[in-house]
C-alpha cells in the first residue's frame, strides 16, 4: 500500500497532542559571501494552516512577501534573528547558523514544548530539540521560519545595497554569482564580506597572476 505523503500541516500535527507548542526553526544566509546569517522561529495553534507555505527556496519572492506578512499575522509566536560577520569569522558560519537559530528560538517569549530545525545538526537551545533534514519541505512551522528568515535577510541585503552600491547586493544577495566576483575584481571586499569565504579564490588569483 502506498504511504500518504503528509501535508506541511499534517506532519506538524503528528506532534502537537504531545507538544503543543510546537517550534519550527531555519536559517537563510550559510552560503553567500557577505552580509549576516539570519535565523527565524515559529510557534502557530494546531488548527493553523497557511495556504501555499513551502521551502522558502522553492517560492518566488512575491509570494515570500505576501506569506511573510501572513505568518506573522497568524503564528502565535514568532522570532527573527542574526549573527553578525563579525562572529561568523570568529566562530565559522555552521557555529553561527545554530547561534542566530538558538537566538530566534530564546527570543520567542516562551519556551517551545519541542524545536524542530531544519537540517542535520540542533541548536544548543534550553529546550527538547531535533532536526529534520529537509525539513523546510515537511514541516509548516520549519518552513514558515525559512520564510520569514530568508525574506528578513533578502531585505537586509536590499538595504546593503544602498549602503554597498558597488556590489549590486540587491542582484545576487551577497551569493558567489559571476557578477559578485567581478565587482570584487573591480572594487575589492568590502567591511560585509565574509574574508574567511573568500581565502580560496584570493589564493587562486595570487597563484593565476
Amino acid at each position: 500500500m502506498e504511504e500518504k505523503i503528509l501535508t506541511l500541516h499534517e506532519f506538524d500535527m503528528q506532534y502537537y497532542d504531545k507538544y503543543p507548542l510546537l517550534c519550527g526553526t531555519d536559517e537563510a544566509g550559510r552560503g553567500p559571501l557577505a552580509g549576516d546569517v539570519f535565523a527565524a522561529a515559529v510557534i502557530f495553534a494546531p488548527d493553523t494552516v497557511i495556504e501555499g507555505i513551502n521551502d522558502s527556496k522553492k517560492l518566488t519572492a512575491k509570494k515570500r512577501d505576501a506569506l511573510y506578512d501572513e505568518i506573522k499575522e497568524k503564528a502565535l509566536y514568532w522570532s527573527i534573528q542574526r549573527a553578525t560577520v563579525e562572529e561568523i569569522e570568529e566562530l565559522n558560519i555552521l557555529n553561527c547558523a545554530m547561534l542566530a537559530m538558538k537566538r530566534s528560538v530564546e527570543s520567542l517569549g516562551v519556551t517551545p514544548d519541542l524545536v524542530i530545525a531544519d537540517g542535520n545538526k540542533t541548536p544548543p537551545v534550553s529546550c527538547p530539540v531535533q532536526f529534520l533534514v529537509k525539513g523546510d519541505a515537511k514541516s509548516q512551522s520549519v518552513a514558515a521560519a525559512s520564510i520569514l528568515a530568508k525574506v528578513e535577510r533578502d531585505r537586509y541585503m536590499e538595504a546593503m545595497a544602498e549602503k554597498y552600491p558597488q556590489y549590486d547586493f540587491g542582484k545576487h544577495k551577497g551569493y558567489g554569482t559571476k557578477l559578485h566576483y567581478q565587482r570584487l575584481d573591480e572594487f575589492g571586499p568590502s567591511e560585509i564580506h565574509r574574508m574567511s569565504f573568500l581565502k580560496k579564490y584570493y589564493a587562486k588569483k595570487q597563484n593565476d597572476s
